[in-house]
């Protein structure tokens, strides 16, 4: 999967555009109405979503996907004392882009 960090536009396996806008609000709002699971992280001093990522998923490019299930945006270093909710699977989210 590549994704495009300050591009309006990102794509996925196959070459299909998903814009991170949408993307965002659907992962954020599936989180909200139970759709997706999650486990509350506190985040630590010095910790980043893509680290994180590539600690709970195999992969740090997937840092969007915690990013947009806590509703923080597009940065990859938040301030501690943060409460990040990272869905349980990535696959999870995955069906809520478009």
């Amino acid at each position: 999967m590549a994704t495009g960090r300050y591009s309006g536009i990102s794509t996925i396996d196959g070459g299909r555009g998903i814009a991170t806008t949408q993307t965002s609000a659907n992962i954020r709002n599936a989180v909200q109405t139970g759709k997706i699971k999650t486990t509350s992280v506190l985040l630590k001093q010095s910790q980043r979503l893509d680290i994180i990522a590539g600690q709970r998923y195999g992969s740090p490019s997937l840092w969007w996907i915690i990013a947009a299930a806590s509703g923080i945006g597009w940065g990859l270093q938040v301030p501690a004392g943060t409460i990040l909710l990272i869905p349980d699977s990535p696959g999870d989210a995955m069906r809520f882009i478009g």
